[in-house]
Protein backbone atom coordinates (compact mmCIF):
# COMPACT_ATOMS: atom_id res chain seq x y z
CA UNK A 1 0.00 0.00 0.00
CA UNK A 2 1.47 3.60 -0.69
CA UNK A 3 -1.13 5.50 1.03
CA UNK A 4 -4.67 5.78 1.90
CA UNK A 5 -6.02 9.45 1.43
CA UNK A 6 -9.86 10.26 1.95
CA UNK A 7 -11.23 12.55 -0.69
CA UNK A 8 -13.60 15.37 1.12
CA UNK A 9 -15.69 18.30 -0.69
CA UNK A 10 -18.50 20.07 -0.68
CA UNK A 11 -21.81 18.30 -3.06
CA UNK A 12 -21.00 18.95 -6.40
CA UNK A 13 -17.78 20.32 -6.86
CA UNK A 14 -16.59 17.33 -8.54
CA UNK A 15 -15.45 15.05 -5.79
CA UNK A 16 -17.57 11.63 -6.92
CA UNK A 17 -16.60 12.47 -10.58
CA UNK A 18 -13.29 11.99 -9.84
CA UNK A 19 -13.36 9.22 -7.52
CA UNK A 20 -15.63 6.82 -10.01
CA UNK A 21 -12.58 8.08 -12.73
CA UNK A 22 -9.89 6.48 -10.79
CA UNK A 23 -11.81 3.62 -9.48
CA UNK A 24 -12.49 2.88 -13.24
CA UNK A 25 -8.98 3.27 -14.09
CA UNK A 26 -7.92 0.76 -11.65
CA UNK A 27 -11.28 -1.62 -12.96
CA UNK A 28 -9.28 -1.50 -16.16
CA UNK A 29 -6.35 -2.32 -14.63
CA UNK A 30 -7.37 -5.25 -12.86
CA UNK A 31 -6.11 -7.34 -15.64
CA UNK A 32 -2.47 -6.87 -14.79
CA UNK A 33 -2.06 -6.49 -10.87
CA UNK A 34 -4.04 -7.44 -8.29
CA UNK A 35 -7.02 -4.80 -7.65
CA UNK A 36 -10.12 -4.72 -5.21
CA UNK A 37 -13.07 -2.30 -4.16
CA UNK A 38 -12.96 -2.87 -0.93
CA UNK A 39 -16.35 -1.43 0.31
CA UNK A 40 -18.68 0.78 -2.40
CA UNK A 41 -16.56 4.11 -1.60
CA UNK A 42 -12.78 2.74 -1.39
CA UNK A 43 -10.62 2.05 -4.22
CA UNK A 44 -7.03 1.42 -4.68
CA UNK A 45 -5.14 2.00 -8.35
CA UNK A 46 -1.89 1.55 -9.20
CA UNK A 47 1.03 4.02 -8.27
CA UNK A 48 2.22 5.08 -12.14
CA UNK A 49 6.69 4.93 -12.09
CA UNK A 50 8.14 3.97 -15.76
CA UNK A 51 11.09 2.61 -13.60
CA UNK A 52 9.50 -0.03 -12.30
CA UNK A 53 8.49 -1.28 -16.53
CA UNK A 54 12.49 -0.94 -16.99
CA UNK A 55 13.61 -3.08 -14.42
CA UNK A 56 10.96 -5.60 -15.13
CA UNK A 57 12.20 -5.48 -18.82
CA UNK A 58 15.59 -5.97 -17.53
CA UNK A 59 14.87 -8.72 -14.90
CA UNK A 60 12.45 -10.42 -17.50
CA UNK A 61 9.89 -10.40 -14.54
CA UNK A 62 6.87 -12.55 -14.95
CA UNK A 63 5.03 -10.24 -12.80
CA UNK A 64 5.36 -6.93 -12.49
CA UNK A 65 3.16 -5.22 -9.00
CA UNK A 66 3.29 -1.47 -8.73
CA UNK A 67 2.67 0.16 -5.36
CA UNK A 68 -0.88 1.25 -4.60
CA UNK A 69 -2.92 4.24 -4.03
CA UNK A 70 -6.55 3.76 -1.89
CA UNK A 71 -8.57 6.05 -2.07
CA UNK A 72 -12.03 6.68 0.14
CA UNK A 73 -15.01 8.66 -1.26
CA UNK A 74 -16.15 10.76 1.96
CA UNK A 75 -19.86 11.44 1.41
CA UNK A 76 -21.99 13.87 3.78
CA UNK A 77 -19.61 16.66 3.73
CA UNK A 78 -21.80 20.06 4.96
CA UNK A 79 -22.18 22.95 6.92
CA UNK A 80 -23.31 21.72 10.05
CA UNK A 81 -21.32 18.41 9.76
CA UNK A 82 -19.99 18.24 13.06
CA UNK A 83 -23.54 18.78 14.72
CA UNK A 84 -24.58 15.69 12.37
CA UNK A 85 -25.68 17.31 9.07
CA UNK A 86 -25.49 15.27 6.18
CA UNK A 87 -24.39 12.02 8.02
CA UNK A 88 -21.36 14.04 9.11
CA UNK A 89 -20.38 12.39 11.78
CA UNK A 90 -20.24 8.78 10.81
CA UNK A 91 -18.08 10.54 7.66
CA UNK A 92 -16.22 12.65 9.78
CA UNK A 93 -14.97 9.35 11.44
CA UNK A 94 -13.89 7.75 8.50
CA UNK A 95 -11.54 10.56 7.41
CA UNK A 96 -9.91 10.03 10.56
CA UNK A 97 -8.97 6.53 9.28
CA UNK A 98 -6.58 8.26 6.57
CA UNK A 99 -3.41 8.99 6.01
CA UNK A 100 -3.99 12.28 4.20
CA UNK A 101 -7.27 14.44 3.01
CA UNK A 102 -7.54 15.22 -0.73
CA UNK A 103 -9.51 18.40 -0.72
CA UNK A 104 -11.49 18.99 -4.30
CA UNK A 105 -12.67 22.40 -4.65
CA UNK A 106 -14.87 23.46 -7.52
CA UNK A 107 -12.93 26.11 -9.28
CA UNK A 108 -15.36 26.31 -12.32
CA UNK A 109 -18.48 28.17 -13.60
CA UNK A 110 -21.49 25.84 -14.67
CA UNK A 111 -25.10 27.73 -14.56
CA UNK A 112 -26.27 23.60 -14.92
CA UNK A 113 -24.43 23.16 -11.79
CA UNK A 114 -26.43 24.29 -8.92
CA UNK A 115 -23.42 25.32 -5.97
CA UNK A 116 -24.71 24.68 -2.61
CA UNK A 117 -23.82 27.92 -1.23
CA UNK A 118 -24.95 29.55 -4.09
CA UNK A 119 -21.73 31.06 -6.12
CA UNK A 120 -18.04 29.43 -6.92
CA UNK A 121 -15.74 30.29 -4.48
CA UNK A 122 -12.93 27.89 -3.13
CA UNK A 123 -11.26 29.69 -0.54
CA UNK A 124 -15.02 29.68 1.04
CA UNK A 125 -15.69 26.16 0.41
CA UNK A 126 -12.20 25.22 1.85
CA UNK A 127 -12.91 27.21 5.22
CA UNK A 128 -15.98 25.55 5.32
CA UNK A 129 -14.82 22.02 5.06
CA UNK A 130 -12.06 23.27 7.65
CA UNK A 131 -14.04 24.80 9.78
CA UNK A 132 -16.41 21.52 10.57
CA UNK A 133 -13.14 19.10 10.62
CA UNK A 134 -12.07 22.04 13.65
CA UNK A 135 -15.03 21.68 15.19
CA UNK A 136 -15.24 18.04 15.08
CA UNK A 137 -11.33 18.06 16.78
CA UNK A 138 -12.29 20.15 19.56
CA UNK A 139 -14.63 18.28 20.58
CA UNK A 140 -12.83 15.17 20.16
CA UNK A 141 -10.20 17.09 22.40
CA UNK A 142 -12.42 18.01 24.82
CA UNK A 143 -13.14 14.78 25.82
CA UNK A 144 -9.76 13.45 25.21
CA UNK A 145 -8.15 16.45 28.19
CA UNK A 146 -11.21 15.25 30.25
CA UNK A 147 -10.71 11.79 30.66
CA UNK A 148 -6.83 12.07 30.55
CA UNK A 149 -7.56 14.84 33.62
CA UNK A 150 -8.82 12.26 35.95
CA UNK A 151 -5.54 10.44 35.42
CA UNK A 152 -3.39 13.42 36.15
CA UNK A 153 -4.92 13.52 39.93
CA UNK A 154 -1.95 10.29 40.27
CA UNK A 155 0.51 12.98 40.15
CA UNK A 156 2.23 11.71 37.03
CA UNK A 157 4.26 14.35 35.42
CA UNK A 158 4.01 12.91 32.08
CA UNK A 159 0.10 12.84 31.66
CA UNK A 160 0.56 16.59 32.71
CA UNK A 161 3.14 17.49 29.91
CA UNK A 162 0.49 15.79 27.37
CA UNK A 163 -2.67 17.63 29.01
CA UNK A 164 -0.85 21.14 29.24
CA UNK A 165 0.45 19.89 25.21
CA UNK A 166 -3.35 18.87 24.24
CA UNK A 167 -4.56 22.31 25.53
CA UNK A 168 -2.12 24.59 23.71
CA UNK A 169 -3.08 22.55 20.18
CA UNK A 170 -6.83 23.29 21.67
CA UNK A 171 -5.95 26.65 21.72
CA UNK A 172 -4.93 26.65 18.19
CA UNK A 173 -8.47 25.03 16.66
CA UNK A 174 -9.91 27.99 18.62
CA UNK A 175 -8.25 30.58 16.38
CA UNK A 176 -8.96 29.09 13.69
CA UNK A 177 -6.10 27.26 12.92
CA UNK A 178 -5.33 23.52 12.04
CA UNK A 179 -3.83 21.52 14.40
CA UNK A 180 -1.24 20.79 11.63
CA UNK A 181 0.21 24.42 12.69
CA UNK A 182 1.38 23.69 16.18
CA UNK A 183 4.65 22.79 16.33
CA UNK A 184 5.02 19.33 17.79
CA UNK A 185 8.07 18.64 20.70
CA UNK A 186 10.03 15.88 19.28
CA UNK A 187 9.12 13.90 22.96
CA UNK A 188 5.67 14.91 22.16
CA UNK A 189 5.35 13.80 18.29
CA UNK A 190 4.12 10.01 18.22
CA UNK A 191 1.42 11.17 21.09
CA UNK A 192 0.52 13.69 19.20
CA UNK A 193 -0.91 11.03 16.84
CA UNK A 194 -2.36 9.24 18.86
CA UNK A 195 -4.92 12.00 19.31
CA UNK A 196 -6.47 10.73 15.83
CA UNK A 197 -7.15 15.14 14.61
CA UNK A 198 -8.46 15.75 11.21
CA UNK A 199 -6.60 18.48 10.82
CA UNK A 200 -3.31 17.36 12.11
CA UNK A 201 -3.16 15.68 8.62
CA UNK A 202 -1.86 16.85 5.64
CA UNK A 203 -4.12 18.04 2.85
CA UNK A 204 -3.57 18.00 -0.64
CA UNK A 205 -5.76 20.55 -2.48
CA UNK A 206 -7.39 19.59 -5.82
CA UNK A 207 -8.85 22.04 -8.09
CA UNK A 208 -11.57 20.94 -10.25
CA UNK A 209 -11.64 23.19 -13.67
CA UNK A 210 -13.30 23.01 -17.27
CA UNK A 211 -11.94 20.82 -19.90
CA UNK A 212 -10.60 24.57 -21.30
CA UNK A 213 -8.46 25.24 -18.20
CA UNK A 214 -7.20 21.94 -17.51
CA UNK A 215 -3.86 22.00 -18.72
CA UNK A 216 -3.28 26.09 -17.22
CA UNK A 217 -5.44 27.23 -14.80
CA UNK A 218 -7.32 29.79 -13.76
CA UNK A 219 -7.63 32.79 -11.18
CA UNK A 220 -9.78 30.61 -8.98
CA UNK A 221 -6.75 27.86 -9.12
CA UNK A 222 -4.18 30.79 -9.07
CA UNK A 223 -5.98 31.35 -5.49
CA UNK A 224 -5.89 27.99 -4.09
CA UNK A 225 -2.58 27.37 -5.26
CA UNK A 226 -1.25 30.55 -2.85
CA UNK A 227 -3.53 29.06 -0.22
CA UNK A 228 -1.66 25.74 -0.62
CA UNK A 229 2.08 27.81 -0.41
CA UNK A 230 1.20 29.64 2.67
CA UNK A 231 0.14 26.37 4.55
CA UNK A 232 3.27 24.57 3.44
CA UNK A 233 1.37 22.52 1.38
CA UNK A 234 0.34 21.58 -2.78
CA UNK A 235 -2.77 22.31 -4.94
CA UNK A 236 -3.04 20.31 -7.84
CA UNK A 237 -5.36 21.58 -11.07
CA UNK A 238 -7.24 18.73 -12.99
CA UNK A 239 -10.54 18.33 -14.87
CA UNK A 240 -12.49 15.46 -13.31
CA UNK A 241 -14.60 15.67 -16.25
CA UNK A 242 -11.14 14.59 -18.66
CA UNK A 243 -10.19 11.91 -16.07
CA UNK A 244 -13.24 10.10 -16.64
CA UNK A 245 -12.73 10.13 -20.48
CA UNK A 246 -9.06 8.79 -19.94
CA UNK A 247 -10.72 6.47 -17.81
CA UNK A 248 -12.60 4.62 -20.37
CA UNK A 249 -9.50 4.18 -22.63
CA UNK A 250 -8.13 0.75 -22.26
CA UNK A 251 -4.87 1.57 -24.66
CA UNK A 252 -1.96 3.46 -23.69
CA UNK A 253 -1.54 4.76 -26.97
CA UNK A 254 -5.36 6.11 -27.19
CA UNK A 255 -4.84 7.71 -23.80
CA UNK A 256 -1.18 9.48 -25.20
CA UNK A 257 -3.15 10.49 -27.86
CA UNK A 258 -5.98 12.24 -26.06
CA UNK A 259 -3.86 14.08 -23.65
CA UNK A 260 -1.68 15.15 -26.28
CA UNK A 261 -5.00 16.17 -27.67
CA UNK A 262 -5.87 19.25 -25.41
CA UNK A 263 -2.53 19.92 -24.43
CA UNK A 264 -1.63 17.70 -21.50
CA UNK A 265 1.41 15.20 -20.85
CA UNK A 266 -0.03 12.93 -17.75
CA UNK A 267 -3.28 12.14 -16.56
CA UNK A 268 -4.53 14.34 -13.41
CA UNK A 269 -4.18 11.07 -11.71
CA UNK A 270 -0.64 10.85 -11.63
CA UNK A 271 0.08 14.47 -10.74
CA UNK A 272 -2.28 13.78 -7.37
CA UNK A 273 -0.41 10.55 -6.69
CA UNK A 274 3.31 12.80 -6.99
CA UNK A 275 1.75 15.66 -4.74
CA UNK A 276 0.57 13.22 -2.22
CA UNK A 277 4.40 11.53 -2.18
CA UNK A 278 5.82 15.03 -1.73
CA UNK A 279 3.38 16.01 1.30
CA UNK A 280 3.23 12.82 3.20
CA UNK A 281 7.22 12.65 2.82
CA UNK A 282 7.07 8.70 0.63
CA UNK A 283 9.38 7.74 -1.59
CA UNK A 284 9.56 4.15 -3.29
CA UNK A 285 11.99 0.89 -3.54
CA UNK A 286 12.40 -1.92 -5.85
CA UNK A 287 12.44 -5.52 -5.95
CA UNK A 288 12.93 -7.48 -8.67
CA UNK A 289 13.54 -10.81 -10.64
CA UNK A 290 12.39 -13.32 -12.55
CA UNK A 291 9.18 -14.58 -10.46
CA UNK A 292 8.14 -10.63 -10.11
CA UNK A 293 9.30 -6.82 -9.90
CA UNK A 294 7.47 -4.74 -7.55
CA UNK A 295 7.77 -1.44 -6.05
CA UNK A 296 7.43 -0.87 -1.98
CA UNK A 297 6.61 2.44 -0.75
CA UNK A 298 8.56 3.93 2.49
CA UNK A 299 8.91 7.30 3.96
CA UNK A 300 11.61 9.13 3.72
CA UNK A 301 14.58 8.62 5.89
CA UNK A 302 13.33 4.47 6.80
CA UNK A 303 16.73 2.72 6.89
CA UNK A 304 17.09 -1.05 5.80
CA UNK A 305 15.09 -3.10 8.68
CA UNK A 306 12.20 -0.65 8.36
CA UNK A 307 11.95 -1.14 3.96
CA UNK A 308 12.32 -4.97 4.86
CA UNK A 309 9.63 -5.11 6.82
CA UNK A 310 7.39 -3.80 4.43
CA UNK A 311 7.88 -7.12 2.85
CA UNK A 312 7.36 -8.65 5.60
CA UNK A 313 7.63 -8.49 9.88
CA UNK A 314 10.08 -11.61 9.84
CA UNK A 315 12.42 -9.94 7.57
CA UNK A 316 12.72 -6.89 9.58
CA UNK A 317 13.46 -9.17 13.00
CA UNK A 318 15.78 -10.91 11.75
CA UNK A 319 17.55 -8.69 9.58
CA UNK A 320 21.17 -9.08 8.50
CA UNK A 321 21.93 -6.87 5.77
CA UNK A 322 20.64 -5.64 2.06
CA UNK A 323 22.03 -5.75 -0.86
CA UNK A 324 20.88 -2.07 -2.85
CA UNK A 325 21.88 -1.22 -6.20
CA UNK A 326 21.20 2.08 -7.33
CA UNK A 327 18.41 1.83 -9.99
CA UNK A 328 20.55 4.03 -12.30
CA UNK A 329 23.47 1.73 -11.84
CA UNK A 330 20.88 -1.24 -12.11
CA UNK A 331 19.42 0.08 -15.18
CA UNK A 332 23.51 1.05 -17.16
CA UNK A 333 24.64 -2.62 -15.82
CA UNK A 334 21.92 -4.41 -17.66
CA UNK A 335 20.80 -5.80 -14.31
CA UNK A 336 21.98 -8.07 -11.06
CA UNK A 337 24.60 -9.12 -12.01
CA UNK A 338 26.63 -6.76 -14.33
CA UNK A 339 25.98 -4.23 -11.44
CA UNK A 340 27.87 -7.03 -8.84
CA UNK A 341 30.30 -7.42 -11.90
CA UNK A 342 31.39 -3.81 -11.75
CA UNK A 343 31.41 -3.37 -7.90
CA UNK A 344 27.71 -1.28 -8.20
CA UNK A 345 26.05 -3.96 -5.61
CA UNK A 346 26.53 -2.82 -2.32
CA UNK A 347 26.67 -4.55 1.08
CA UNK A 348 24.44 -2.19 3.56
CA UNK A 349 24.10 -2.59 7.37
CA UNK A 350 20.87 -1.56 10.25
CA UNK A 351 21.93 1.81 9.59
CA UNK A 352 21.77 2.14 6.07
CA UNK A 353 19.25 4.63 4.93
CA UNK A 354 17.41 3.83 2.16
CA UNK A 355 17.24 6.08 -0.92
CA UNK A 356 14.46 6.69 -3.13
CA UNK A 357 15.04 4.07 -6.33
CA UNK A 358 17.40 1.78 -4.67
CA UNK A 359 16.85 -2.00 -5.56
CA UNK A 360 17.31 -4.35 -2.82
CA UNK A 361 17.73 -7.79 -1.67
CA UNK A 362 17.57 -8.74 1.71
CA UNK A 363 19.10 -11.12 3.77
CA UNK A 364 17.92 -12.28 7.50
CA UNK A 365 17.58 -15.04 9.60
CA UNK A 366 14.31 -15.83 11.68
Amino acid sequence: MGFNCGIVGLPNVGKSTLFNALTATAAAQAANFPFCTIEPNVGRVAVPDLRLDQLAAIAKSVSVIPAQLEFVDIAGLVKGAAQGEGLGNKFLANIRETDAIIHVLRCFDDENIIHVEGSVDPLRDAQIIETELMLADLESLDRQIENLSKKAKSGDKDIKTQIEFMQLVRGALDKGDLASSVTIPDDLKTFFKTLGLMTSKPILYVCNVSEKEAEKGNALTEKVSQMAQARGTEAVVICAEIESQIAQLTSQDDKKEFLESIGLTEPGLNRIIKAGYRILGLQTYFTAGPKEARAWTIRKGAKAPEAAGKIHTDFEKGFIRAEVIAFHDYIENKGEVGAKESGKMRQEGKEYVVADGDVMLFRFNV
